[in-house]
């Protein structure tokens, strides 16, 4: 399963988590792991988008926690934004949950095992290359008949 598009996901997932409270940076890192699986999403994507809202007046600054970090809150307008992109939400909030679950299924595990194997690809002789041809045809149609409801 392909991974979401963090980047593009961002702004509306943010705001959703704003919207039930306040947080830091930080924590908004921590929660869309958390709560999304979003593997490690790092402060170069979480901060501009952070600062877009924030220009856009979806966002403000509204105090400061723990060692001066700013906390951010929801504005009006982006209540109003979210309502406007409800039917966007509620389709990134389907395509994260789905990747979450593939995650758990061995989903990254799979991803981690396609990457080392594009890697060492060139390397490997003709007979390991039909070798792993055979395999991952054998687990597509085994895949396809799950899918498909068989056994």
């Amino acid at each position: 399963m392909e991974r979401p598009r963090l980047r593009g996901y961002l702004k509306l997932l943010i705001l959703h988590m704003l919207r039930e409270n306040p947080m830091h940076g930080y924590a908004i890192m921590s929660e869309l792991e958390k709560r999304y699986g979003i593997p490690g999403p790092s402060a170069g994507a979480v901060y501009p988008v952070l600062s877009e809202l924030k220009r856009l007046g979806l966002i403000e600054v509204t105090g400061q926690g723990k060692r001066e970090k700013k906390v951010y809150s929801i504005t009006q307008e982006g209540f109003e934004f979210l309502e406007e992109n409800k039917g966007k939400l509620e389709e990134i909030l389907r395509k994260v949950e789905a990747y979450k679950e593939f995650s758990k299924l061995g989903g990254r595990e799979l991803a981690k095992t396609m990457k080392e194997l594009l890697e060492k690809l060139p390397e490997m002789s003709e007979e390991e290359k039909e070798k792993i041809r055979e395999e991952i045809l054998e687990f597509t149609r085994k895949i396809r008949l799950i899918l498909l409801g068989g056994d």
